[in-house]
């Protein structure tokens, strides 16, 4: 295995779930590859900025600030950054648009493509459709009385959610017109969304499937998919989903496999980085693909960190090749494209409890710890 000397990273949204999880993997694999990183992270809350595992963590100004690429140049300059992984999405959108800045300083990046990050979901829906991939009948909802239009063309019920975010954004089974209605004029009143933010799609009850995958200068590096069977709080949420899953399941399965690589390749036919694909299936178990993104799933790192901790398996660990290749480096071990992870693991996981790998039928269990 290449052993990566990494210098310095900066992490963005370092508090947040998802960069806990992410600065966890970078340091498996000091530990795993015997390197020694030094991370920069950084967060907007003054709370959350001290969870994670790093070697100096400051406050940021807001990323809808002015201050905010500025406050990352100062800390570029004075640690020598030579890597920056932006966690979430709306942070990825904001330094890919100003990527030009970064590369100057001799910073390295390895990112999607900025229109493939964050896009819109109806934009979506129509490049899909082109491409012939799977999707659900959807309706763009500009003004209200679209939503009249959108139940005669799909009948009842529908997913009603905003055109753009994540973790569910404003996203409601509704009904009937007026659920619908009551909906889109409560979130536009209480200044959740603008008019034009909705669509409305057929609603899906079947199966909830996450599909992430790895891709450099348009060639597939590695995949994997699980199926979501459980969210946190969900008693406490209208739509019963908060984002991301408490419980969550690998599986293998082709047509999966096959769907998500369509519909990355479809949003874009020479990817590059990370790409999730959100896919939910009707009551006859036919797969449609509801989003693709440009994006790190909230839990993709904690997959990594857990199968490779348990395993002591480096090549599990997607944070280690996602590094590599972003180093410009190229992994020295074979890694595979589809079904990275062994099938019918569950990774259990809520608030203060840590986080559990079981397998389904061997009843091997693995406490990852916090």
């Amino acid at each position: 295995m290449y052993i990566i000397k990494l210098k310095t990273i900066l992490v963005t949204g370092a508090g947040g779930i998802g960069g806990v999880n992410f600065i966890r993997a970078v340091r498996l694999i000091d530990i795993q590859t015997k390197t020694d990183s030094f991370i920069v992270g950084v967060d907007s809350s003054l709370f959350y900025i001290n969870f994670p595992d790093v070697n100096v963590r400051f406050i940021v100004s807001s990323r809808n600030s002015d201050k905010y690429i500025p406050d990352l140049l100062s800390l570029i300059k004075k640690y020598k950054i030579d890597f920056i992984h932006p966690q979430n999405s709306s942070d990825a959108k904001i330094i890919s648009s100003t990527k030009e800045i970064f590369e100057k300083l001799g910073v390295n990046l390895y990112l999607p493509r900025l229109s493939d990050i964050r896009p819109d979901k109806f934009e979506i829906y129509k490049k899909l459709s082109v491409k012939n991939v799977s999707v659900p009948d959807t309706c763009d909802i500009k003004i209200k009385s679209d939503i009249v239009r959108a139940f005669a063309e799909m009948g009842s019920s529908l997913w009603m959610r905003a055109k753009s975010g994540v973790g569910g954004r404003l996203g409601l089974k509704v009904n009937s017109v007026d659920e619908a209605q009551c909906w889109y004029h409560l979130n536009i009143i209480q200044k959740r969304a603008k008019p034009d933010e909705f669509i409305l799609q057929k609603y899906l009850p079947g199966r909830d499937i996450a599909f992430d995958s790895l891709w450099f200068n348009g060639k597939l590096i590695l995949s994997y998919a699980r199926e979501r069977l459980e969210y946190p709080f969900k008693n406490i949420s209208l739509s019963g989903i908060t984002g991301t899953p408490s419980v969550a399941k690998i599986i293998h399965e082709n047509k999966i496999n096959s769907l998500g690589i369509a519909a990355v390749k479809a949003l874009n036919p020479y990817p590059n980085g990370f790409y999730s694909v959100d896919i939910k299936e009707d009551s006859n178990n036919k797969s449609f693909v509801t989003e693709v993104d440009g994006k790190w799933h909230t839990t993709a790192a904690l997959w990594s960190y857990a199968f490779a901790k348990a395993f002591n398996n480096p090549v599990y660990n997607i944070v280690n090749t996602y590094l590599t290749l972003g180093y410009g480096l190229k992994p020295s071990y074979d890694i595979p494209k589809e079904n990275l992870f062994p099938v019918d693991f569950f990774l259990i996981r809520q608030m203060d409890c840590g986080t559990i790998l079981k397998h389904n039928k061997e009843g091997v269990t693995y406490r990852i710890g916090c």
